[in-house]
Formats: C-alpha cells, structure tokens, sequence
C-alpha cells in the first residue's frame, strides 16, 4: 500500500517530468513515449496507452503504448465512438476509473496490454471545453486511491492535450503549405509549360524539338531571336520541364544593370564591401542554386566581365564581392540573346571561348514575320490572357481584324502584337474588335497583295455576320464598292447602303 503523501510526491514528480519531455524538441511521437515511460516508471501506472482522435473522423488511433517489452505498435489499433471502454471514454467525455477489469464487460483487451486482475483509468485529452483529442490510458498497480489518482491522469491529459493541439496545428499548417506550394508548382506549370507557346509553323516545330530535347537534361542553352519573339517564355517552359523544375527559376536583364552593380546582383556581396553594402546579400547564382539562371540580353555585357563569367560557367564556383571564400553552386544557364554573337566574336566584342560555353544548344525563335500562319491562334491566344486581366471581360476578335493583323509586318514581334490587341481591347466601349478597332491603335492598314490574307476569301464564313461579310468582300476588291458588289451579288447601291448603315470605315485608295 501507498500512503498518501508518499504517492503525492510521486505524482509531483511525475508531473515535473512529464513537462519537461513535453517541453523537449522530440516530435510528438517520441514525446508521447516518453510520458507513458514516466508514468510506469515514477508514478506506479503501468501499461499506459494513447489514442489520438483522427482529423477526419470521430475514431481513436492507438498513437503510442508502454508495454512489458516496450514495443512499438506494428498494426494500427481503432476504437470507434463508444466502442470499448476507450470508446466509452471519448463518448461520455469524461474519466473512467474501474476498480478491477476482469469485472468490466465492455473491456475488449485488444492490444493484450492490460492485467485483468488491476483496476483501469482512462482520462479525456480534452482542448477547452468542448475540443476532446484523445484518451490517456494507464493501470494502477491496485485500486487504493483510485480517485486521487484519476486526478493525476486528468493533469497529465490536460498537459498532453496542449502539446497535442499545438502540434497538430502545425502539422495543419505545414499540409496547407505543402498544398499551396504543389498548387502554385501546377499554376507556374500551367502558365508557363509546352501550351502557352503557339506555333504550327515549320519553324516553330524545329523550336519545340529543340526545347523537348534539351528539357530532359541539365545541359547550357542559347536562345536567339529578335527582340519580342519568345525568348522569355521558351526559357520559361525548359525550366518547369527540366529535372531542376521544383529548385528556384532566378532571372536577370544583363543589359539593365552597369558591371559593378551586375557583379554584385550575380554573385552578391559581403556587408562594408562597397558604399550602401550594409548587409550581406546573396547573388543570383546563389539564388538559383539547384535550379535555373535566366540571363537574358548576354550579348550586352562588357569584355571585362564576361571573364567573370566564364569563370562560374566552367567551374561552377565564385566569390562574392569582398569575400574570400569560394562558393560552389549546381545551377542551370539559360541565355538569350538578339545580337549575332558570330560577328560580335569577330569584332573582337564578345569572348570566343565564353560564346562556346554558351552556344551548347542553341534555339532560334523566329521572327512573327516569318510564321504568320500562326498568328490568327496566338492572336486568340493573347485575347484570352487580355480578357483575364481585364477581369474576365468577354472579348471577340472578328475575321476583318485578323486579316489587317495579317498585313502587318511585325517588327516588334509577339511583343507588339499584344500590346496592339490590349490597346484595341481598351479601345473597344463592347469588346468586340474588328478592323476598324485595329486602326483606331494606329496599326498601318497596308495592302499586300502577295499576303496569304488576300487570297480568294469565302463570305459564308460560320461566325462571320453581315458587317464581317461586306468588309471582307470590300478588301477582296480592293476597296471598290462595284467590284465588291458583284462578289456578294449585289448592285453599287445596295452595297453603299450597307457600307453607310453598317459604319464601315472605307480605305482611301
């Protein structure tokens, strides 16, 4: 038998050692293990279990046991909502205390655990008022006390309940964080894969084979092309379908910044290496370590620190400015260029040796010129992304628009043909942009009689409504209304009418 002040003591003990382990850095399994080793050590309750509450379901899980050999549960234990007298326990919502087991006949016994001769506790882990987590379990050595010692189970679930809750609460919130990173990944792949790059030309399906290639490895890209042609978005979809897709995609202007202030964003600086150093500051390369190196306009940069450069390109390694210790990285290099680097290297302005370390697999993006077949779906394309930063305003680009985009040189490539339909969008009071919306942004309408756009076109066009109709039957003529009239079988008179009711801007010939 245990006198009173005796187990007193104990249970004090107990307590004081119950909440330093909680108040350890072990996770909560090592932590729940260690408290029912307390109790069976220091405070005479054997056999100690915990059942923690499933988040998505009123069950109790068998989350950690002390039993004679200490082993760990191998299969997981269940006990449903009134089931047993753990059920019992998280049904009623209060402690359970029975002088001696083998009297107990909702007792199921299904770990083995328990010696049916002994009395049984079981206490509520309980957050609040209302919040029951869990069962604290153990057996007293025999039934003197019990009331006392129901207490002192209560102290230890209400101490487990806090450190339970608490965890759980950042279990929740690292799984709402890992969610949101595999949410935005999926985003990041969506908005800049394979699908948001347009083209079924010849030209642009030898750039797809090239990036499909060059995806699966880690190997140094050069993307060349005019000004406005893509670069960006090619550089964007090698990325997000390399091996390196989950590490960082760090990109960099090489034209925008001068060499002292472009060493210092590439590999960084330590705190007093320069005026305005304050602090220290990792580079880009050490940003994208594991992942990819965006530099675009690589053409720009100077003689002097293209040394530099190839530095980190051949050995993988820099220093930041006003170190001394070298920094290795595994990064990725993605270039771009509109300069003919060629020439560049003949006129002595560009480092050969860099101009290889970079030219390991080049792309070329062609220019919209070139590919103007494509330009009718990248057109719808782009009226799609407009409508959603607009804020899903509906937007409607007709076929008479389409064709004048047609006729149109492009010289400011991809680039300038969205900034031409944003205008037209903001241009058009109902979103719908035909022809005469497209001059209104002050795009040139040129004649080009050799374009795919003045072949013999079919007015019976699905979608294509009256206005749609007289405009196109208007350019096939050359902007002669008799000619035009004879084309949509109608008389000179008929067809200026339309032209007037339909207010159709004509083309002065």
């Amino acid at each position: 038998m245990v006198e009173r002040t005796q187990l007193v003591e104990q249970e004090l003990d107990a307590l004081y050692q119950v909440s330093q382990i909680l108040n350890s850095q072990d996770d909560l399994q090592d932590k729940l293990q260690g408290i029912l080793g307390t109790l069976h050590e220091r405070a005479g309750m054997r056999s100690g279990m915990v059942a923690l509450r499933e988040l998505e379901s009123d069950a109790l899980v068998v989350a950690a046991i002390r039993g004679k050999d200490n082993q760990p549960i191998e299969v997981p234990v269940r006990y449903e909502s009134g089931e047993g007298i753990m059920g019992l326990v998280l049904d009623a919502g209060y402690t359970i205390a029975v002088e001696r087991i083998a009297d107990e006949p909702r007792f199921l016994g299904r770990l083995g655990l328990y010696d049916p001769a002994l009395p049984f506790i079981g206490a509520p882990i309980r957050v609040g008022k209302d919040d029951l987590i869990g069962v604290l379990a153990a057996q007293p050595t025999d039934s003197e006390w019990l009331g006392e010692r129901s207490r002192f189970m209560e102290m230890v679930a209400n101490l487990v309940a806090q450190s339970v809750s608490l965890l759980r609460a950042m279990e929740e919130q690292r799984r709402e964080l890992v969610n949101e990173r595999d949410r935005l990944k999926q985003t990041l792949r969506k908005n800049f894969g394979f699908e948001n790059i347009i083209g079924h030309t010849p030209a642009m399906i030898r750039v797809f084979e090239r990036v499909y290639q060059v995806a699966k490895w880690n190997t140094t890209v050069l993307i060349r092309g005019e000004s406005g042609t893509g670069k960006e978005a090619i550089a964007n979809a090698i990325h997000y379908q390399s091996p390196c897709a989950s590490g960082p995609f760090i990109k960099l202007n090489c034209a925008a910044l001068p060499d002292n202030l472009l060493e210092s964003e590439l590999f960084g600086h330590e705190k007093g290496a320069f005026t305005g150093a304050i602090s220290q500051r990792k580079g880009r390369f050490e940003l994208a370590n594991h992942g990819t190196l965006f530099l675009d306009e690589i053409g720009e940069i100077s003689l002097a620190f293209q040394a530099k450069l190839l530095r980190v390109l051949q050995e993988g390694e820099f220093e930041r400015v006003g170190a001394i210790q070298t920094l290795k990285v595994q990064v990725r290099i993605i270039a771009a260029t509109n300069k003919n680097l060629e020439d560049e290297v003949e006129a002595g302005r560009f480092r050969e040796d860099l101009y290889y370390r970079l030219n390991v697999m080049p792309i070329i993006m062609p220019p919209l010129r070139d590919r103007l077949e494509d330009l009718p779906e990248l057109a719808q394309f782009l009226m799609a992304r407009i409508s959603r930063n607009q804020g899903g305003r509906p937007l409607e680009l007709k076929e008479s628009a389409i064709r004048m985009l047609m006729r149109h040189d492009w010289p400011g490539n991809v680039r300038e043909l969205e900034n031409c339909l944003e205008r037209a969008a903001i241009m058009s009071e109902d979103g719908v942009i035909d022809r005469d919306v497209i001059i209104m942004t002050g795009l040139e309408d040129e004649i080009a009689l050799s374009s795919p756009a003045s072949a013999k076109l079919d007015f019976n066009t699905e979608g294509m409504d009256e206005r749609e109709q007289v405009i196109a039957a208007l350019e096939q003529a050359g902007w002669v209304q008799a000619k035009a009239a004879r084309l949509l079988n109608m008389t000179p008179r008929q067809i200026a009418y339309r032209v007037k009711q339909l207010n159709i801007r004509m083309k002065q010939i």
